[in-house]
């Protein structure tokens, strides 16, 4: 899984690539993008793996991608710069929060780059679909299947320059399919994280940026980064100082897993406990594709417990199986957050 970070230059985009993975921004990648990978910390599996004590533990990772900074003011070369985040399943808007700058209409002037961004694609492919259908020598099938993305891309247009996204639109799984290889901006889920400086951090988010983003997230991520430095004392004393009671890095790492639409399932044993990422409502045969393709082309059924009826038995598979909290569940089972799974396969 991968997200792409991007905001205008000067937001402190690649501080926070730094901040998030731990890898320094490489100057000769600005244009290209850099990536880098980000443990998911979840406290669950830390407790489990406490308890079970297995030789290896191994949390879910996010691919993060640090893309070139958008220009505020030239906008022309913005679509460009943006084109990199089609490769990612969603996108990190990372805002000033350090200079007093409005962040609300930073917000606003992005997501209307993205419209412009999108705009560029859909309206090539409309011209290309309508030369397409000036040529009658077709069979009618063909021609019935570019009428209609035609007019699916058309009210996607109307859409853009009314100011809506595609995710506005409520595209039917067909009409998604019939997209797809655009790789849209606008229909990728979106989480918004503000760059605090030395203070502010503990202010509320403004109203009318919550109302375009409810779950928008803040951290001072240069502090943070400075205050990693120091020795745990001097560090506890800052932190007081400074009102900062906890650093929020693994918080923002959630938020923007669980903000692009994942989840994870668990293996335990004693090798290995582990997490793994899922789309959110994902079926158990595409979760038992996480761990190996074979296990989901030779999908027999998936041992489930849920994780809160785990906990209820002091963590114990044997004691959930005594319970009756064992299930067993088909293909088409939708997997939750946090379910312990074995995976059956056929041999």
């Amino acid at each position: 899984m991968k997200v792409g970070l991007v905001g205008y230059a000067g937001s402190g985009k690649s501080t926070v690539f730094e901040w998030l993975t731990g890898e320094k921004p490489d100057p000769s990648k600005i244009q290209q993008g850099q990536t880098a990978m980000a443990d998911v910390p979840d406290e669950r599996l830390a407790t489990v793996a406490a308890i079970i004590k297995p030789k290896k533990t191994t949390y879910t990772k996010v691919a993060v991608l640090d893309t070139p900074g958008l220009m505020a003011d030239e906008r022309k070369d913005n679509p460009r710069r943006l084109g990199i985040l089609r490769e990612g399943n969603g996108i990190v808007v990372v805002l000033d929060g350090f200079t007093g700058a409005d962040l609300a209409d930073q917000l606003r002037r992005f997501q209307e780059d993205l419209l412009f961004a999108d705009l560029e694609i859909v309206s090539n492919r409309v011209s290309k679909v309508e030369d397409k259908l000036k040529k009658k020598a077709r069979p009618a099938k063909e021609i019935e299947a570019d009428e209609a993305e035609l007019a699916l891309l058309k009210r996607i247009v109307a859409a853009f320059e009314s100011g809506k996204p595609a995710s506005a639109l409520g595209l039917n799984p067909e009409e998604e399919k019939l997209v797809r290889s655009f790789q849209l901006l606008t229909l990728k889920p979106e989480v918004v994280l503000v760059n605090r400086g030395d203070s502010g951090f503990n202010d509320p988010l403004p109203a009318d940026l919550l109302a375009l983003a409810p779950g928008a997230v803040q951290a001072p991520v240069k502090l943070e980064m400075e205050l990693a430095q120091l020795d745990d004392e001097s560090r506890q004393a800052f932190m007081a100082d400074l009102g900062l009671t906890e650093f929020r890095r693994d918080a923002t790492i959630r938020a923007i897993f669980y903000g692009v639409g994942r989840e994870v399932f668990f293996t335990v044993g004693e090798d290995e406990c582990r997490t793994w990422s899922i789309p959110k409502g994902c079926e158990a045969v595409e979760a038992a594709g996480c761990i190996h393709k074979d296990l989901s082309e030779k999908f027999v059924r998936a041992n489930v417990i849920g994780y809160d009826d785990f906990v209820a038995c002091g963590y114990s598979e044997k004691e959930a199986k005594t319970r009756g909290l064992n299930r067993t569940e088909g293909k088409t089972y939708l997997v939750k957050d946090a379910d312990i799974m074995h995976i059956l396969a056929s041999s």
